[in-house]
């Protein structure tokens, strides 16, 4: 089974009917999303069930770690200690753990998290106090994939039962990784979709980072690629979920259509979609 979704489901107009049910018109066209916001502060558990109440009982969520979580920002004390940190997470987002709204956790750690002794240490911690969780792994640091680390940081992956994230990105110097076409877990597949634009990733002499880094627009050519890699790591996983990250200049969804169409996929068990690609 081949997924296909976007990152969040505000700023996609190739798909929004109405300004006030921008997730329901969202989830008549995909069936995964992925959830960012809750990278930035974790979501009030009335947040939770409104997304769940809005969504169809089939549509999943891929959920962001928060960023302390992820060692994006040093502890601070409004926690007592990082076990209260993911017991608080854990908590918020227990009505979509459990009604089986969570396809994984996104747990994508920062470009300073290298594959250390101290940092293979804090991901058996992450899988302790997830529990047993679905857990998919993104690195922004080369050397977990070095030629003398790579084999050994996938059979690290596998033992932990987290999915290892196929990134494509542009080969910047100092925060991407090579795209490593490999399955570390039997239920999942994750393929992120950043775009290519080198200059934005770089982050050199760019204003705004975060506007210009997904500022792409993938070609015919590179879709395919992207279908023979869908196809390949479905030999491996029983589902394979491609997140469109693409967005700074609403590429996303129209590339994501194009896939679905690659791949003969058909969504329409979701409901009404109402599209018009001209």
């Amino acid at each position: 089974m081949i997924t296909i979704g976007l990152t969040g489901w505000s700023d996609h107009e190739l798909i929004q009917r109405t300004r006030s049910k921008k997730l329901e018109d969202y989830a008549s066209h995909f069936p995964v999303v992925e959830l960012d916001t809750s990278f930035y502060a974790i979501p009030s558990e009335k947040n939770i069930m409104s997304w769940i109440q809005k969504t169809p009982d089939v549509f999943t969520f891929i959920p962001k770690a928060y960023n302390l979580m992820t060692l994006h920002k040093p502890f601070y004390p409004d926690f007592p200690s990082m076990d209260d940190v993911f017991d608080a997470y854990k908590s918020a987002l227990r009505a979509m753990t459990e009604s089986n709204r969570v396809k994984a956790f996104l747990f994508q750690f920062p470009p300073v998290f290298d594959c250390t002794r101290k940092h293979v240490t804090y991901l058996k911690y992450v899988r302790l106090h997830m529990d047993d969780l679905p857990i998919a792994v993104e690195f922004r640091n080369q050397t977990w994939f070095s030629e003398s680390n790579s084999e050994k940081t996938l059979d690290l992956l596998k033992q932990l039962k987290f999915a290892h994230v196929v990134v494509d990105q542009p080969q910047t110097p100092n925060n991407s990784v090579p795209k490593i076409v490999k399955s570390t877990h039997p239920d999942l597949s994750v393929l992120r979709l950043h775009g290519r634009n080198y200059e934005g990733w770089l982050g050199e002499n760019v204003t705004d980072w975060r506007a210009e880094r997904t500022l792409y627009d993938y070609t015919e050519e590179e879709l395919s690629e992207f279908r023979l890699i869908c196809e390949t790591l479905s030999q491996e996983s029983r589902e394979v979920c491609v997140i469109f990250n693409n967005n700074s200049g609403g590429h996303a969804a129209k590339n994501a259509k194009r896939l679905q169409e690659l791949l003969n996929l058909d969504y329409g068990y979701l409901g009404p979609q109402q599209l018009d690609l001209f």
